[in-house]
């Protein structure tokens, strides 16, 4: 009779520990899939990027720019009567026409890119092809900024021969803006920056 309840009580022993045992593993499993996991990640506040600061650089070609160029200029030129084009080989080159005694006149204006310190693209002008006609480099230019559409963000200068793109004027509809870093068209290399919009100084 004794070896009979001591057979009982072992499995009733046994059957509370594989029972204390699996209730274990739902508590812990329970507590793991509720509480939130630790990290070494630093705090939002000291991975949130400066407004102002550069957040992507983007490397990229001739072609892909050339693609972006030719669709930004046939929406501004799409209600003007006088086209142009501008695009990258191992040159910058702006290729349009202007009337000379009636006549339509093709030209082709070739330009050296350069980086300026703020991130802006300075073109300065460095050939022109225009038939057999001699005419200087400042005259075409001054026709260019006199006869063409161009964005606000872009300064024709025929004196010093040279053309300006402002990307610091360039704001995209969220106030980001772009700044060149690099160009190099022999090399088809080129690298901007995105950048957030900068802060707005307090009047307190």
């Amino acid at each position: 009779m004794k070896e009979t309840k001591k057979k009982i009580n072992g499995w009733k022993i046994a059957f509370l520990i594989l029972i204390g045992i699996i209730l274990g593993g739902v508590l812990f499993s329970t507590v793991r899939i509720f509480t939130a996991r630790e990290t070494n990640l630093p705090p939002s506040s000291e991975t949130t990027v400066p407004k102002g600061s550069p957040v992507l650089t983007m490397n990229t070609n001739k072609k892909k720019l050339n693609t972006v160029m030719e669709y930004f200029l046939n929406d501004l030129q799409k209600d003007s009567d006088v086209k142009y084009e501008f695009y990258l080989e191992n040159q910058a080159m702006l290729k349009g026409e202007f009337k000379i005694l009636g006549a339509k006149v093709d030209f082709y204006l070739y330009f050296d890119p350069y980086v300026m310190d703020n991130g802006n693209v300075q073109l300065k002008a460095r050939d022109l092809s225009i038939g057999t006609l001699n005419l200087p480099v400042s005259q075409v230019m001054a026709t260019v900024k006199r006869s063409f559409k161009v964005p606000k963000w872009v300064a024709i200068d025929p004196k010093d021969q040279t053309i300006v793109l402002k990307l610091n004027k360039f704001k995209l509809n969220n106030g980001m803006f772009i700044k060149a870093n690099h160009i190099d068209l022999v090399g088809d290399d080129i690298q901007f920056s995105l950048y957030l919009p900068k802060e707005k100084k307090s009047n307190n």
